[in-house]
C-alpha cells in the first residue's frame, strides 16, 4: 500500500513539473518579441535623446563594437551614439552616449538601464546628474563632492559616491572605445 502512495506521488510530482515547463515554455516564446519591440523603441528614444537634431540613424560596426551614426537632413553626420555599460552600486549600468567627433565633445547621456538604490543612486537618471556630462570635451573626469570648478570635474551624488564614479568611469570607457574605433576626431 505504501508503495502505490509513492509511486502516485512521483507521477503527480513529475505531471506538474512537466505542465509547469511548458507553461513557462509557452509564456516565454508569447514574450520574448514585446520585450525586443520595446528595447528596441527604448534604444531608437535613446538615440534621438543624445544626438541633437538627428534625422537618419546607421548603424556601424567598427572594432566588435556597434555604433550609431547620425545624419541630419542634407545627410551631414551630426554625431556618433553608442552604448556601453558597466558595473555599479547594486548591477549593471547601461548608458547610451552621444558624441561630436568633430570637436570631441559629449553631446548628452541617457541611462537605459540601471539597478541603483532608489532615492540614491538612481538619481543618475535626473537631468542635474547628466549636465555634469553635457557639452563636455572628452577628457579624464574627476567625481568631486563639491560643485565642480573645472569643466572635468563630475559633482557626486550626495550618498551614491559609487553610482557617480561608476557613471563617470562607464562613459570614460566609452569615449575610450569610440575614439579608437573613429581616430580620435575628424
Amino acid at each position: 500500500m505504501e508503495k502505490n502512495s509513492k509511486r502516485n506521488l512521483i507521477i503527480t510530482l513529475a505531471t506538474i513539473g512537466i505542465i509547469s515547463a511548458l507553461v513557462l515554455t509557452f509564456v516565454y516564446e508569447w514574450t520574448t518579441p514585446y520585450i525586443e519591440a520595446n528595447q528596441a523603441k527604448a534604444q531608437k528614444q535613446a538615440i534621438n535623446e543624445v544626438l541633437p537634431n538627428v534625422e537618419e540613424v546607421e548603424e556601424v560596426e567598427k572594432n566588435g563594437n556597434i555604433f550609431y551614426e547620425g545624419y541630419d537632413a542634407n545627410g551631414n553626420q551630426i554625431g556618433v551614439a553608442f552604448q556601453n555599460s558597466g558595473g555599479g552600486y547594486n548591477g549593471m549600468i547601461e548608458v547610451m552616449i552621444g558624441v561630436d567627433l568633430k570637436d570631441n565633445k559629449i553631446y548628452k547621456i541617457s541611462v537605459l538601464n540601471h539597478q541603483e538604490t532608489p532615492g540614491l543612486g538612481a538619481r543618475i537618471t535626473e537631468p542635474e546628474f547628466k549636465s555634469n556630462f553635457e557639452n563636455k570635451n572628452f577628457g579624464d573626469y574627476q567625481v568631486v563632492k563639491t560643485p565642480p570648478k573645472k569643466e572635468t570635474e563630475v559633482q557626486a551624488i550626495a550618498g551614491a559616491t559609487i553610482s557617480s564614479d561608476s557613471m563617470t568611469e562607464i562613459i570614460e570607457e566609452g569615449l575610450d572605445i569610440v575614439t579608437s574605433a573613429y581616430g580620435g576626431g575628424n
